[in-house]
């Protein structure tokens, strides 16, 4: 646990404090563990599992390019697309665009629609292994994507 002097937490006010002690007691989040150049599929969103599809393109995923400081792919529906920051356990996603294609099943649908507020809520992220979990600023979990090949 990291402390810090009581000259430093009066500077840094409350929001601040409270963002340095979810990085100090973050251990999942390494920097040597980079979440770019991995396609990230969606494995749950709101604390429901998520079914994948046997079609990939029919697949929430994302993909982080580090050397752009661009994400893109699919929301089940549509491509997507849009800008990303990362520094540290810190992560903001957006402005995303996406393509206008109706979707036929109307459950991918509102998935896609609940992806895409997901990613552009995110705040920070943990990382372990093959999972990333998407934070939001109140540090609730909005997503879980997995990286391995199941």
């Amino acid at each position: 646990m990291q402390f810090f002097p009581r000259f430093a937490i009066a500077r840094m006010g409350l929001p601040a404090l409270a963002m340095a002690a979810v990085v100090a007691g973050c251990s999942s989040v390494s920097l040597d563990q980079p979440i770019e150049s991995r396609t990230w599929r969606l494995a749950s969103i709101d604390s429901q599992p998520v079914i994948p599809s046997d079609d990939p393109r029919q697949s929430a995923q994302i993909v982080f390019d580090g050397g752009a400081q661009r994400v893109s792919g699919s929301g089940g529906c549509n491509r997507i697309s849009g800008t990303y920051q990362r520094s540290g356990a810190q992560l903001k996603i957006g402005p995303l665009t996406s393509t206008r294609m109706a979707c036929l099943d109307a459950s991918r649908g509102q998935l896609e629609t609940r992806f895409l507020a997901a990613l552009q809520a995110t705040a920070s992220y943990s990382l372990a292994g093959s999972e990333l979990v998407l934070i939001d600023a109140r540090g609730q979990t909005l997503a879980k994507l997995d990286s391995s090949n199941k």
